[in-house]
Protein backbone atom coordinates (compact mmCIF):
# COMPACT_ATOMS: atom_id res chain seq x y z
CA UNK A 1 0.00 0.00 0.00
CA UNK A 2 1.50 3.42 -1.16
CA UNK A 3 1.07 6.65 1.15
CA UNK A 4 -0.05 9.08 -0.96
CA UNK A 5 -0.20 12.43 1.67
CA UNK A 6 1.87 15.04 -0.22
CA UNK A 7 5.37 15.36 0.77
CA UNK A 8 5.37 19.46 1.65
CA UNK A 9 6.56 21.96 4.44
CA UNK A 10 3.52 23.92 6.24
CA UNK A 11 3.58 27.59 6.32
CA UNK A 12 2.94 28.82 9.40
CA UNK A 13 0.48 32.05 9.64
CA UNK A 14 2.53 34.85 11.38
CA UNK A 15 0.32 36.53 14.71
CA UNK A 16 -0.81 39.74 12.21
CA UNK A 17 -1.67 37.08 9.69
CA UNK A 18 -3.75 35.20 12.45
CA UNK A 19 -4.99 38.01 13.69
CA UNK A 20 -6.46 39.60 10.06
CA UNK A 21 -8.01 36.04 9.13
CA UNK A 22 -9.40 36.34 13.13
CA UNK A 23 -10.96 39.72 12.78
CA UNK A 24 -12.73 39.15 9.61
CA UNK A 25 -14.24 35.61 10.38
CA UNK A 26 -15.32 37.59 13.13
CA UNK A 27 -16.85 40.44 10.91
CA UNK A 28 -18.39 37.48 9.03
CA UNK A 29 -19.80 35.70 11.47
CA UNK A 30 -21.43 38.73 13.34
CA UNK A 31 -23.05 39.53 10.01
CA UNK A 32 -24.35 36.09 9.47
CA UNK A 33 -25.95 36.20 12.51
CA UNK A 34 -27.36 39.34 12.83
CA UNK A 35 -29.09 39.14 9.94
CA UNK A 36 -30.50 35.34 10.93
CA UNK A 37 -28.79 33.09 8.91
CA UNK A 38 -26.21 31.13 10.87
CA UNK A 39 -28.15 27.91 10.15
CA UNK A 40 -27.73 24.53 10.74
CA UNK A 41 -26.41 24.67 6.73
CA UNK A 42 -23.97 27.72 7.02
CA UNK A 43 -20.75 27.12 5.85
CA UNK A 44 -17.72 29.57 5.68
CA UNK A 45 -15.77 28.80 3.07
CA UNK A 46 -12.17 30.38 1.49
CA UNK A 47 -10.21 30.49 -1.61
CA UNK A 48 -6.13 31.13 -1.37
CA UNK A 49 -4.50 32.84 -4.00
CA UNK A 50 -0.58 32.79 -4.02
CA UNK A 51 1.34 35.27 -5.73
CA UNK A 52 3.50 33.52 -8.87
CA UNK A 53 1.92 30.12 -7.98
CA UNK A 54 -0.98 29.30 -10.83
CA UNK A 55 -3.96 27.97 -9.40
CA UNK A 56 -6.69 27.37 -11.28
CA UNK A 57 -10.37 27.71 -10.23
CA UNK A 58 -12.42 24.18 -10.47
CA UNK A 59 -16.12 24.23 -10.71
CA UNK A 60 -18.85 21.84 -9.29
CA UNK A 61 -20.80 20.09 -11.86
CA UNK A 62 -23.18 23.05 -12.44
CA UNK A 63 -20.60 25.80 -12.36
CA UNK A 64 -20.30 26.22 -8.56
CA UNK A 65 -17.10 27.19 -7.68
CA UNK A 66 -15.71 25.37 -6.02
CA UNK A 67 -13.53 26.83 -2.45
CA UNK A 68 -10.29 25.72 -1.34
CA UNK A 69 -12.17 23.97 2.01
CA UNK A 70 -14.87 24.14 3.81
CA UNK A 71 -15.95 24.63 7.22
CA UNK A 72 -19.80 23.92 8.47
CA UNK A 73 -20.10 26.37 11.06
CA UNK A 74 -22.64 24.64 13.47
CA UNK A 75 -19.80 22.18 14.63
CA UNK A 76 -19.12 25.03 16.38
CA UNK A 77 -21.59 27.51 16.81
CA UNK A 78 -25.69 27.33 17.95
CA UNK A 79 -27.63 27.51 14.29
CA UNK A 80 -30.85 29.89 14.55
CA UNK A 81 -29.64 32.53 17.03
CA UNK A 82 -29.39 36.39 15.85
CA UNK A 83 -26.13 36.24 18.23
CA UNK A 84 -22.96 33.73 17.93
CA UNK A 85 -23.55 30.81 20.66
CA UNK A 86 -21.68 27.85 21.28
CA UNK A 87 -22.56 24.56 19.43
CA UNK A 88 -24.01 21.80 22.47
CA UNK A 89 -20.94 20.71 22.35
CA UNK A 90 -18.99 22.80 24.46
CA UNK A 91 -21.52 23.02 26.86
CA UNK A 92 -19.61 21.20 29.89
CA UNK A 93 -16.51 24.01 29.31
CA UNK A 94 -15.55 27.01 31.34
CA UNK A 95 -16.28 29.19 28.49
CA UNK A 96 -18.12 27.49 25.83
CA UNK A 97 -17.90 30.43 23.12
CA UNK A 98 -14.68 31.25 23.92
CA UNK A 99 -13.69 27.71 23.15
CA UNK A 100 -16.24 27.05 20.44
CA UNK A 101 -13.90 30.48 18.55
CA UNK A 102 -10.55 28.96 19.73
CA UNK A 103 -11.31 25.25 17.93
CA UNK A 104 -13.21 26.87 15.00
CA UNK A 105 -9.85 29.19 13.89
CA UNK A 106 -7.26 26.39 14.94
CA UNK A 107 -9.05 23.97 12.40
CA UNK A 108 -9.32 27.44 9.64
CA UNK A 109 -5.56 28.16 10.62
CA UNK A 110 -4.18 24.65 10.11
CA UNK A 111 -6.35 24.55 6.65
CA UNK A 112 -5.57 27.90 5.46
CA UNK A 113 -1.49 26.75 6.48
CA UNK A 114 -1.85 23.75 4.32
CA UNK A 115 -3.05 25.70 1.02
CA UNK A 116 -0.53 28.34 1.94
CA UNK A 117 2.26 25.73 1.69
CA UNK A 118 3.99 26.46 -1.51
CA UNK A 119 4.72 30.16 -0.27
CA UNK A 120 7.72 31.02 1.06
CA UNK A 121 6.05 33.52 3.19
CA UNK A 122 2.81 34.82 4.23
CA UNK A 123 3.23 38.50 2.35
CA UNK A 124 1.01 38.85 -0.27
CA UNK A 125 -0.96 35.81 -0.23
CA UNK A 126 -5.13 36.49 -0.69
CA UNK A 127 -7.58 34.72 1.05
CA UNK A 128 -11.25 35.56 -0.31
CA UNK A 129 -13.48 34.31 2.55
CA UNK A 130 -17.67 33.71 2.23
CA UNK A 131 -19.84 32.84 5.04
CA UNK A 132 -23.69 31.78 4.41
CA UNK A 133 -25.87 29.05 2.81
CA UNK A 134 -25.70 27.40 -0.93
CA UNK A 135 -28.61 25.97 -2.74
CA UNK A 136 -28.65 22.01 -3.53
CA UNK A 137 -27.77 21.02 -6.25
CA UNK A 138 -26.89 23.94 -8.16
CA UNK A 139 -24.66 25.59 -5.26
CA UNK A 140 -25.37 29.10 -5.91
CA UNK A 141 -25.22 31.44 -2.25
CA UNK A 142 -28.40 31.54 -1.14
CA UNK A 143 -27.26 33.90 1.10
CA UNK A 144 -23.65 35.10 1.56
CA UNK A 145 -21.30 37.53 3.07
CA UNK A 146 -18.16 37.74 1.86
CA UNK A 147 -14.33 39.28 2.40
CA UNK A 148 -10.79 39.29 0.32
CA UNK A 149 -7.86 39.96 2.53
CA UNK A 150 -4.05 39.96 1.69
CA UNK A 151 -1.69 38.95 4.60
CA UNK A 152 0.65 41.13 5.58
Amino acid sequence: MRDHTPNFKMLELSDESKQLVRDTVTQLLEKLAGDGQLTADARLEFWVEIPGVKHPRGTFRGGCLMPDSYLCLSDWFKAGSPTIGASEHYAGTANPLDEAWKDLLDELYYQLEIFTSLASKNQGITIELWAGTRGRPECEWLYAVDRKIELP
